[in-house]
């Protein structure tokens, strides 16, 4: 049985898209099969025109750079064994080829960006953090590739209020200052008010309804 029927999105630059939708239509799957994760078996996935391998292990590593993805839980999306500058240093190296001194410095500059503290975090396991700075973590780590598009699946739901509301602040004003494009799939419509320019509700693995934020509620 096919799981996404037909689906159609388009995420512009600076643009978020609220993908939304109850348990089970097709939001996360989405997201799997633009990251490759999940290949579709039909279809199509195009980034700025050049049609995109459907799986990540054919993909290059220019075009896996291009697109990261933000996980709904911080605390399994880490390794508990690594430290901070290992989490983020290490998608540095493999995507920029920095090392030595550019590397450090790199991942110094992404924790500035989320708003943590270098010298008193980038030697710190991710067992030692909050929620909160578990999910700024895994932002970092997702800009340390330098994307265009990030796909955010439920990334404040496990968070309390407050820090969640954070959360939507940074990745807002990381958008303007980065002008990055955001999928974000979430069942919170508060949050989609607050943060989304379009939405996708999505029902059975197809999408119901599509337009903009203001016309939808």
């Amino acid at each position: 049985v096919p799981v996404l029927h037909g689906v159609s999105v388009d995420i512009h630059k600076k643009r978020t898209v609220a993908v939304v939708g109850e348990s089970g239509s097709g939001k996360s799957t989405l997201a799997r099969v633009i990251m490759g994760l999940l290949p579709a078996k039909s279809g199509s996935v195009s980034y700025a025109g050049e049609e995109m391998p459907l799986g990540y292990k054919q993909r290059g590593k220019d075009q896996l750079r291009r697109m990261q993805m933000i996980y709904q839980m911080p605390d399994t999306a880490l390794n508990p064994r690594q430290r901070i500058r290992d989490v983020i240093g290490r998608p540095v190296s493999f995507y920029l080829g920095l090392t030595g001194k550019q590397l450090e410095d790199r991942v110094r500059e992404l924790l500035t960006m989320i708003e943590l503290d270098p010298d008193d975090y980038i030697d710190r396991l991710t067992t030692e953090l909050s929620g909160g700075q578990k999910q700024r973590i895994c932002i970092a780590r997702a800009l340390a590739a330098e994307p265009q598009l990030i796909i955010c699946d439920e990334v404040t739901s496990a968070l309390d209020q407050l820090v969640a509301e954070d959360i939507l602040k940074l990745l807002q004003r990381l958008q303007d200052d980065l002008g990055l494009a955001y999928m974000f799939i979430t069942h919170d419509l508060a949050t989609v008010r607050a943060i989304a320019d379009e939405v996708v509700v999505m029902y059975q693995g197809k999408v119901v309804e599509h337009g903009p934020k203001t016309e939808m509620f």
